[in-house]
Order: C-alpha cells, then structure tokens, then sequence
C-alpha cells in the first residue's frame, strides 16, 4: 500500500507536498538535542560560559549557512524564516533609500509574501512594476531592462519558483542590476541547498532562506545581506540591537544550530540529491504522460529545479483528483494559497487556461522520496485521472471530436 504508519497504528498518507515543506533530516535532529536541554544559554549573554557555549554554536551555523552560498559569515542574520526575510529585505531596502528612490521590481509570479510587502510599499508612496513571465514562467529580460528608472532601488526575483519549479536567469539578472547601480534580492527558499547558488557568482545582493524547505526545524531562516557593496536596510524589529541591529530579539539557539547543520548536510548531499530527484522526476512525468493523454507540465521544461512537477490534467477537476488521491499528500498549488477557490495567479500568469489552471496537481520529490512512493503515487493518479475523465461529460465530447471552445454554454 501507499501508506505509512505513523506509529499509532493510523495509517498516513505518503509525502509528497515538500514545496510546502519538509521532514526534519535526523542528523539536524541530533545536531538540535543538546542546546534543546543542557547547554541553554542566552547566545548574548557575555558573562558567563552558557552564553558563550551558545554563542560559539550560533556562530559556527552562521557560518555553515554563509559557506553554502559562498558568503561571509558577517553577512548572514537569523530571522523566523523566509516570509521575514522577504520582509525585511523588501521594505528595509525601500524604505532606508526612500529619500531618493521610490521605485522596486518583481515579478507576477513571486511568493504571497513579496508581492505583499509591494503592495504594503505601494500604500506607502513607492512605485512597483510587477513584470509579467512568458509562457515558460521565466521573465524576459529585456523586459528587465525596459524596466529600470532613474530611482529603481531593489529589483526581488525568486530563484526557483514553489508552484511550477522553474528557475529565473539568476545571475544574468545579477549582472543587469549591478550594471545598473540597483541592488538585487533573491527569494531563494526552494532554491537553497538543491542547487548550487554563489552570491558573489550571481551578484546577488540580498538573499531570503527558510530551514524547513531544507530539511531543517521550522520557524527559522536567514538574510543574507551583502557588505561590498554594502547594502544598508531600515529594520523591522527593534529592540536590544542584536543580528548588526537589522532583527532584534535573543536568536534561537537549537533552531539557529539546526538551520547551520541543515545547510551543512545540504551542502555534501546536493549533487547526490539532486541526481536522484532528477531521475524520480523523469521517472514520475514519463509513466503518466505515456499512459494519460492530455497532460501539460507547466514551467519551463529545461530551466527548472526537477523536484517541483506541476501537471495539468485536461477535463479532471484538480481538487476531485486530489480527493481521490487521499492516500498521497499532494496539492493543487502552494499551501499560502490553497483555501481560496481562485485557480493560482503563478499559472494564470503563465497564460493557463482558467479550465486547465483549476486541472493542475504538484508533485514535490525530496531527499527522503523512494522509487516505491513515486511508483505508487503514478499508479494512483492514473487510474483515478481516467476514471474521473470517463465520469466527465466534457471529456466524452472531445472524444467525439467536438471543440469544447465552439460550444454556447447557457445560463442557467
């Protein structure tokens, strides 16, 4: 069977939603335990050896996430997670350079919590061009260029997107905004620890991380924030000045430590990981594309992380899919978003249809992932695609050649 036992006897579903996020990775466990009970010391107190032990465990993670984007430990600060780090880099950067600049760059396509912190800045007086993506999800850069005023101060681009895994030209953008004098962030909380990304390569200028898309504790995450040039933000938070006074507050010890030894463990794991995500995925489209027709995979075909699979299945209604599919954790789009009836804005922005749009299902692949789950998983969603289709009315007539774009519909 597809399920796992969650010990109670209780069977669970098997796992595959970690763009929404992911188990912890045992060896972050072990890492966590002891600052957890014996050595729980304030990481700031000055006086004695419990706050130093802390402090020496806080800077040691510090420095494991700077070495996985190749940055210098000063320049990452701890936050709650990568919807802070949005946060802070977006409206810190806008509002610290508002005297002179009023204009910001994203893209249609961005996490909830970047567009947002745009349209919180929008209420405040500043301009945002949201740019549109091609039909592949990535942005045109050219469009990029024709983009830029006078007074851009930060251009926001995710890395690899949580909805339809594709990957933005990171470091051509990188490039475009050193070339044009504008800083550059980087929402790269699906991107971090999957793929290789260097700061200094990519020139990116501000970076968001999340712990638990990396196998890391939840409720933790960094900023990366550059030096040379350096990049100066109004904080959010204020407080006893803590994290160089951009996020005050005392820095969670275990979750800090956990968040370091998670990169860590990313960072020896990535090409092993990788390889094999790479061939479940592979592994995953061609069993269901050659047994069910009228399968569109959305994003890039090329240009993506492959452990993010969006398919659309023509004339099945995405949520009775996932209703059928009880015994495999899947879904219809990213977990922010999900209680709303809307189809998703990242496929309405790539041009999907509205009917095919609500068809859509996504498959997430991670480092605990086995061969068996993903068999069972494409075994499942076949049978159930075909059975929902011959359910379907609107599938019978396309059997029968009609166009369903010709017909009236009436009200009724």
């Amino acid at each position: 069977s597809g399920q796992t036992s969650d010990g109670s006897g209780a069977l669970r579903p098997l796992y595959m939603d970690v763009q929404a996020t992911t188990p912890l990775d045992p060896r972050v466990l072990d890492s966590m335990l002891p600052y957890l009970t014996a050595y729980y010391g304030n990481p700031h107190s000055r006086t004695h050896a419990y706050g130093w032990e802390s402090e020496a465990a806080m800077e040691n993670a510090r420095q494991q996430v700077a070495d996985l984007i190749g940055a210098d430990s000063r320049e990452i600060i701890f936050t709650s997670g990568a919807t802070e780090s949005n946060n802070m880099a977006i409206k810190g950067v806008a509002r610290f350079y508002k005297s002179r600049k009023k204009h910001i760059i994203t893209t249609q396509t961005e996490h909830k919590c970047v567009l947002d912190s745009c349209r919180s800045l929008e209420t405040e007086g500043f301009r945002v061009t949201y740019l549109p993506v091609k039909k592949n999800g990535l942005i045109d850069l050219k469009e990029l260029e024709a983009a830029f005023q006078p007074d851009t101060s930060l251009v926001s681009v995710m890395t690899v997107n949580n909805e339809i895994g594709v990957k933005q030209p990171i470091r051509d953008i990188g490039e475009i905004c050193r070339a044009h004098k504008v800083f550059f962030h980087t929402d790269a909380a699906q991107a971090i620890g999957k793929i290789p990304m260097d700061v200094n390569n990519m020139k990116i200028d501000l970076m968001s991380i999340s712990g638990h898309k990396i196998y890391g504790p939840k409720g933790v995450g960094a900023l990366y924030v550059r030096r040379r040039p350096r990049v100066r933000l109004e904080p959010l938070q204020s407080g006893g000045g803590q994290e160089r006074g951009l996020r005050s507050g005392t820095v969670p010890t275990p979750l800090a430590v956990g968040l370091g030894a998670a990169c860590e463990v990313a960072q020896q794991e990535m090409e092993y990981d990788h390889k094999r995500i790479s061939q479940l995925a592979e592994q995953l489209v061609t069993k269901i594309m050659s047994e069910v027709p009228d399968v569109v995979m959305n994003g890039d075909r090329e240009h993506r992380y492959p452990g993010c699979i969006n398919l659309s299945f023509a004339y099945v209604e995405g949520e009775s899919l996932l209703m059928a599919l009880k015994d495999v954790a899947l879904s219809s789009g990213s977990a922010c978003t999900s209680a709303s009836l809307e189809p998703s804005y990242v496929l309405r922005a790539i041009g999907t249809d509205e009917d095919l749009a609500h068809s859509s299902i996504r498959f997430g692949i991670g480092r605990f992932t086995t061969e068996e789950e993903v068999d069972y998983t494409v075994q499942k969603c076949i049978q159930h695609v075909k059975r929902l289709r011959e359910m379907s009315p609107l599938w019978e007539m396309v059997q029968d050649g009609i166009d369903l774009k010709s017909i009236k519909w009436t009200q009724h």
